[in-house]
């Protein structure tokens, strides 16, 4: 082979080195998300974040023994496993998922689930390079453009911070109990934790908090014009406020122990000795039973309310929005085994 042979094929070797390099590191790279990413709904964060719905697929908890992080059409068509672990807090924003792995398994398929590591972990939408992120504890997270603002629990109390999704630029923004779950045009709402339970926001462009209204709300859910939420000096019954009007409609006297809100539905609760998962319309009209007893993790999607038994942390409950018949998820339990 003479020299110039030689030079020609160390310049293709190398050249193809370097090409392997670039696809590595371009692989890797985290591509940012388009403005206006917003994780997941303010009513499924509060009630443990286990279904969230982005671009026409339905992220959710599997929660049947031997389920974990699954993936299905909104009609509940084409139910896939993404992965096995028993995760809550998810979250779905350009071409990644985010949720918080609690350590355990319903399915025993990966090797951090048998260390039982609890991680706040990112992946892309199939569940491929799957990533931790931090192993805080986190009560509640929300994606907010190319930030996650998280709300952790430490040995020394509360700690809530934002941290960009390629894991740089953390912020700690308060030592003190802040709910990001309602995010809504880059604002999160919360209410107050301190001496109050006024409402608050914090401009995501500019970390700047301030008082909104002074009301005495949990857990507000922004729909349009409309705050939603629980009326804590009335017994938790569910009211909304106009923002522009500045007027407060009680939409139920029932005490409720959680609820949400989406596609013209309100799903609630309802404490006390006639317990029961109570719907009505976004208005207060319209309200009628669903399921008689105590039920939980009430999450919803653009067709349908999933939740759970209290006290039964595996099975499943479906009921189309507005329905007031429900069945267990059939379809989850036979995609599970």
């Amino acid at each position: 082979m003479n020299k110039a042979a030689k030079i020609t094929i160390s310049v293709i070797a190398c050249l193809l080195l370097v090409s392997v390099a670039v696809l590595l590191v371009l692989s890797q790279r985290v591509t940012m998300n388009p403005a206006g990413t917003v994780g997941n709904t303010a009513g499924n964060l509060n009630n443990d974040g286990y279904f969230c719905e982005y671009d026409g697929t339905v992220y959710f908890y599997n929660s049947f023994p031997g389920g974990g992080l699954f993936a299905m059409n909104p009609d509940e068509s084409n139910i896939r496993r993404i992965n096995g672990l028993e995760v809550r807090n998810i979250l779905a924003g350009g071409k990644y998922l985010y949720y918080f792995h609690t350590g355990n398994s319903a399915a025993i398929t990966d090797f951090g689930d048998a260390l039982g590591i609890k991680s706040f972990q990112r992946s892309r939408l199939n569940g491929s390079n799957a990533e931790s992120l931090t192993n805080d504890i986190v009560v509640t997270g929300q994606l907010v453009d190319n930030y996650l603002y998280l709300l952790t629990s430490t040995k020394t109390g509360p700690s809530f911070y934002k941290v960009k999704i390629n894991n740089t630029d953390q912020v700690m923004l308060a030592d003190y109990l802040i709910n990001p779950a309602c995010a809504y045009n880059g604002i999160i709402y919360y209410n107050g934790t301190r001496g109050d339970h006024y409402l608050y926001s914090l401009d995501t462009a500019t970390d700047v908090s301030r008082e909104i209204w002074k009301g005495n709300i949990w857990y507000p859910i922004v729909d349009g014009d409309y705050i939603y939420y629980m009326d804590v000096a009335n017994d938790y019954r569910i009211c909304r406020y106009s923002r522009t009007q500045d007027v407060i409609e009680v939409l139920t006297q029932d005490r409720a122990d959680c609820f949400n809100v989406g596609g013209g539905y309100i799903y609630y609760q309802k404490n006390g000795a006639d317990a029961k998962l109570m719907c009505m319309r976004t208005d207060g009209t319209e309200a009628k039973a669903v399921a008689e007893g105590n039920y939980t993790r009430i999450n919803m999607t653009s067709q349908y309310v999933y939740f759970q038994q209290f006290g039964d942390d595996f099975t499943l409950y479906h009921s189309p929005l507005g329905s007031s018949s429900y069945e267990a998820f059939h379809g989850a339990r036979e995609a599970a085994q």
